[in-house]
Parts: structure tokens; C-alpha cells; sequence
């Protein structure tokens, strides 16, 4: 999430109440998650075990629970609780802002785009022309959508993302201020869901297909040309490069990357990085004729135990 103007870290600091490491006028452009850093924004961090991972990060300023000693070029905000103060800075800097029609009045939508009756349309959005956007689909703000888009019934575009920490008192959620963009040419079945990043994008890419009950987690980005079969699960922050395809009930765990022509066969699980080109099933999936052969393997098993027993 990219701030308006460039803040100080002082400011910051006030606005969380924090005591801070580094000059004043520290320049602080943004702040998003340790994944999709850049230079100027803030990063938290909460755990020991990730301490080394943040101060090293392209973050130039890290919201942490513990005074360590402050990387060279760099500014620390030191919190009791980097999580709530991370949540106070989503609040501030990107606030929920109710809407009073069923379509904005900042809302851009071009020429020749259909909506059909009952959608939300929110606030900031922007959708390009010549798209069709059916009967009860809800864009939250700030989505984006190109060209020739095809968004069909039921769908959600920029939910919150499925992000908590576990505290005595209940489950803390993790607010979410970033953003849906779905590139030009792509068509997205009905009853899908697509979180918006915590402070990212989640994009699918130019071109993409996706069918009927698609669940797509914050901050994942789908490549160009991709094909995605119903009832498949993508959790946050995974990466599909382009000319992939996923078949029916496939779920994939967070922080992977499927690489470009990967295919992946139905209802396989995913849980590390694949190799370009080739063809996974199974859960954990491995590749697909490996697969197979061991498959063929164990169906020998009872003649070759009866062999051995007539020995």
C-alpha cells in the first residue's frame, strides 16, 4: 500500500503511539507484507524467529516487538504489539467507507459494459469496456477490471483476507487495504471468491479462465492464460506463473509458486513449488507418471504375495 504523500517516521510513530529508532524525518512512503516490500515502506514483525527475515527485507522501516539494533539505513518502531499497530495503520490509512447505492458514484465503468440487476459496485473501482458483469456480483473498493471481462453470478471480488492471529481472547484479524485487479480478456465463473491483498494486489492475469466456485486467497497472483477448473482452493500469497492448468478440486497451500505450462491433475494438493512444464497429481502431489507407476505397482501386490505363498 502506497501512501498518499510521504510521511515521516514521527508521524508514524504518533499515530500508533510507538517509540521509534532512526531520524525524524525518516522518509516512510508505505507499508505492506514482508513478500511485497520495497524501499520506504513499514513491515512488521512479531516472532523472534522472523526477526532476521524483516531487518533484512527491502522494508527501510520495521514495526517490531523488541528493541534490536537498527540495520544501517534503516528505522525501527518499536510496538508491544506490531500486529494491533499494524491494523491501526490499515484503519488509518485506507478506513471502510460505506456506500449508499448499489453503485458508486466514483465508480468508472466504460463503454459498453453491462451490469445486470442487483450488483455492488464499490467504491474507487474501475472496470473498462465492453465487459459483462451479471446479476448479484459484489466488487468491493477499489477493484480494478480491464476490458472485455466476464464476471458471472454470485461472485465476490475483494473480500478480506482469511488472516489471523490466535490470542487468548479470540481470533484477531488482520485488516485488509489492498486491492483486486483482474487484467483484460478474462472470465471468471459464477460463485467465485477473490480476497483482496492485506496491503498488495491480487491479480489474475490477461487472458486467464476461471470456472464456476474458485476460491482465490489474498495477495496471490495468477499468470496470463491460466485455466482453472471449479471447486479449486488457492491460499494467500501464492504465485501461478502463466499457460498454467489446474483441474477440478485442486487446493494449494500458501507461499508456493506454480510454474509457467505446470498442469495439475484433480483434487491433488499442493504444497511446495512446482516444476515447469510437467504434470502433478496426488496429495502431497507428485509428478503424474511417477505417480501412475507406483499406482500400477501396488495393484501387483496381492499376486505377487500369492506367488510367494505357493512357494
Amino acid at each position: 500500500m502506497k501512501f498518499s504523500r510521504t510521511y515521516q517516521l514521527k508521524e508514524i510513530a504518533s499515530l500508533i503511539s510507538s517509540k521509534y529508532i532512526g531520524p525524524d524525518d525518516f522518509p516512510v512512503f508505505g507499508m505492506n507484507e514482508i513478500h511485497v516490500v520495497k524501499s520506504g515502506d513499514i513491515v512488521f514483525v512479531d516472532h523472534p524467529k522472523y526477526y532476521d527475515k524483516a531487518l533484512e527485507s527491502a522494508a527501510t522501516i520495521v514495526l517490531i516487538n523488541k528493541e534490536v539494533e537498527c540495520p544501517e539505513g534503516k528505522a525501527l518502531l518499536i510496538s508491544d504489539d506490531p500486529f494491533r499497530d499494524f491494523n491501526k495503520l490499515t484503519n488509518y490509512f485506507k478506513p471502510f467507507k460505506s456506500s449508499n447505492s448499489a453503485i458508486a458514484n466514483d465508480a468508472i465503468i466504460g463503454e459498453g459494459t453491462i451490469i445486470q440487476p442487483n450488483c455492488f459496485i464499490g467504491n474507487n473501482v474501475t472496470i473498462g469496456k465492453n465487459c459483462v458483469i451479471h446479476s448479484n456480483v459484489s466488487i468491493y473498493d477499489d477493484a480494478i477490471i480491464g476490458d472485455n471481462v466476464t464476471i458471472h453470478a454470485g461472485t465476490v471480488l475483494g473480500a478480506s483476507a482469511f488472516y489471523y492471529k490466535n490470542r487468548p481472547e479470540g481470533y484477531d484479524q488482520l485488516k485488509s487495504g489492498g486491492r483486486v485487479i483482474i487484467e483484460d480478456n478474462v472470465d471468471i465463473g459464477a460463485l467465485c471468491t477473490i480476497d483482496r491483498g492485506v496491503t498488495g494486489d491480487t491479480t489474475i492475469g490477461k487472458g486467464s479462465k476461471l470456472d464456476n466456485q474458485i476460491q482465490i486467497g489474498h495477495d496471490t497472483v495468477i499468470g496470463k492464460k491460466c485455466l482453472i477448473a471449479s471447486q479449486t482452493g488457492i491460499a494467500g500469497c501464492v504465485v501461478v506463473e502463466d499457460n498454467v492448468t489446474i483441474w477440478g478440486q485442486v487446493g494449494i497451500k500458501s507461499d508456493v509458486t506454480i510454474t509457467s505450462g505446470t498442469v495439475i491433475y484433480a483434487q491433488a494438493g499442493i504444497n511446495k513449488t512446482t516444476i515447469g512444464g510437467k504434470t502433478y497429481f496426488g496429495s502431497p502431489a507428485q509428478e503424474a507418471r511417477a505417480f501412475f507407476k507406483e499406482m500400477a505397482y501396488v495393484k501387483k501386490i496381492p499376486e505377487i504375495l500369492e506367488i510367494l505363498k505357493n512357494k
